[in-house]
């Protein structure tokens, strides 16, 4: 009776400064974040639609009805993460993928572009802005991304499941990146209304959050643009480059449109949801080195702190477009857009460059401020320690990019997926751009060893490897999901230390040119 009543007195303890939060292990931290925030994009759906509602508020009043295309597509590649991790059942979330392709495949498009918000229930496009109510061509980009990761994710499925992949390729194919250059331009540009046409009048030009969309505009099967439009219009004939060094010491390549330290962090994270920045450049850059680096700058400027804001330290950053005290606000690290508001997506999402900087912020959040930043759907989009303000309101492009880019942490899932498709393959060679990727094996498959050459075995506490082709990535797995070790095969032969674990251990091969070249069990003790 005694233990009984320990128990739940341990339970009943403030989340702030709490025992039991700190003993979560990092992949069962992991694992929480990552299952709560994908409710967002399951519990808290559209019904009718299935698709992320633009805004969730639990402390005000916020609109039933209003879906967004962009952050959908995150929600879209957060759900395939979650089947493939179990946290989703498979039956579930290809129902909830089923409701989401018929609603794009009936909702308002706009030469094949998605708008900024539809409404949920009827699919009308609903107004972002005065003008802003047709085609949003980066919003689109978003959304193309979970496409394109779909397709792969069920291309070798069952019938059914390849059904949807068929879907989801049609609606891929039939956006009209090409209309969206007003008339055969050197550019693309953001917007295009049946009513306003090109009023808004605002072409994409980097860097940004937007190099996604040229990388699919140019690798499009049926309206793609030329590359001249990429290095004229984005690269702004090579204007983009603008080697500067920034807080902290660290080098940024590219102009981040006048921002000085670095624009803010969700420019590190909507792109590279599917495009994998891993090894990735081309002339202007290298793009893992440009994103850790801005990560690392928006860090260096919370720790030192010029204004003194209340909470800030080496466990407390992230500097991001999110909620604000006075609205919602492109935070960034510089005087006049520092307003001492913190983001939980901002350092999370940026796990994949800074993974030991951003779990420190993850604990912190979470053992320290839990009790005010964690809610149902995960952390709460932004909060404010020097204004004592910790409102309880989630938007779906701050939450898709956690879930979808811890998985790329830990599994490199949703960049595979991605990275794989043959015509995104084709439209990174036709601008230029190098990856690993690109260069094991390209689209055509040859060169895979069928799975019955590779051999595996384990002695000494290794795990033995051979007939591999070198470039394929070893990710090996616990019989319950979580990811233990990755390692990309240098060579034909390999041996890896096996982790500190017992039980049934899984091993997975993929290549570049396929989601999964071989799953073998191996039992470990």
């Amino acid at each position: 009776m005694k233990n009984i009543l320990l128990f739940f007195l341990i339970l009943t303890i403030p989340l702030t400064g709490c025992t039991w939060a700190a003993v979560l292990s990092d992949e069962a931290l992991l694992d929480m974040v990552q299952k709560a925030t994908l409710r967002y994009f399951t519990e808290g759906a559209e019904p009718v639609s299935g698709m992320a509602l633009e805004r969730i508020h639990f402390d005000e009043y916020s609109s039933p009805d209003i879906v967004t295309s962009g952050g959908s597509g995150f929600g879209m590649m957060a759900l395939i993460a979650g089947m493939e991790r179990g946290y989703v059942a498979r039956e579930a979330g290809l129902e909830q993928l089923t409701r989401m392709l018929d609603f794009l495949e009936r909702a308002d498009r706009f030469h094949g572009a998605f708008p900024h918000w539809w409404n949920g229930k009827t699919g009308r496009a609903f107004s972002f802005s005065e003008k802003d109510n047709g085609g949003d061509l980066v919003e689109t980009a978003f959304m193309a991304q979970a496409l394109i990761c779909l397709n792969r994710y069920l291309l070798d499925g069952t019938s059914g499941e390849q059904t949807l992949a068929e879907r989801a390729d049609r609606l891929w194919r039939d956006i009209e990146w090409d209309w969206y250059t007003q008339g055969g331009q050197d550019r693309l540009y953001w917007h295009w209304s049946p009513d306003y046409e090109w009023a808004m009048n605002m072409p994409i030009t980097g860097y940004n959050e937007c190099l996604v969309a040229y990388v699919l505009a140019a690798s499009s099967p049926t309206h793609e643009v030329d590359s001249t439009v990429y290095h004229q219009g984005w690269a702004q004939g090579g204007d983009i480059m603008r080697p500067a060094t920034v807080e902290g010491g660290f080098s940024l390549q590219l102009n981040h449109h006048g921002s000085v330290n670095g624009g803010p962090l969700f420019w590190a994270h909507y792109s590279y949801l599917g495009l994998d920045p891993r090894g990735l450049s081309d002339r202007y850059a290298d793009y893992f080195e440009e994103c850790r680096n801005q990560t690392l700058a928006n860090r260096a400027h919370c720790v030192r702190n010029p204004h003194s804001y209340a909470g800030y330290g080496e466990a407390c950053w992230g500097l991001t477009a999110c909620y604000s005290v006075g609205g919602y606000f492109a935070h960034a690290p510089h005087e006049k857009t520092d307003r001492g508001v913190i983001a939980p997506t901002a350092a999370l999402s940026s796990i994949v460059y800074t993974p030991e900087y951003s779990m420190q912020c993850m604990r912190h959040f979470y053992e320290k401020l839990g009790d005010r930043l964690w809610g149902k759907y995960g952390f709460y989009d932004a909060f404010s320690p020097t204004e004592d303000w910790y409102p309880q309101r989630y938007l779906a492009i701050d939450q898709g990019p956690i879930a979808v880019m811890l998985e790329n942490h830990r599994s490199g899932l949703l960049w595979r997926l991605f990275m794989s498709h043959p015509d995104v393959q084709a439209g990174l060679r036709k601008l230029g751009f190098h990856s690993p990727y690109l260069e094991q094996g390209g689209t055509t498959g040859d060169g895979l060893l069928p799975e019955h050459n590779i051999e595996v075995g384990v002695s000494d506490g290794h795990l033995q490897l051979s007939g591999l082709l070198p470039g394929c990535m070893i990710s090996l797995y616990a019989a319950d999901g979580r990811n233990l070790r990755m390692k990309q095969a240098g060579a034909e032969t390999e041996r890896i230390n096996l982790p500190a674990y017992n039980g049934t251990l899984i091993v997975r091969l993929t290549h570049a040119d396929r989601a999964k070249l071989m799953v073998r069990k191996v039992s470990v003790f």
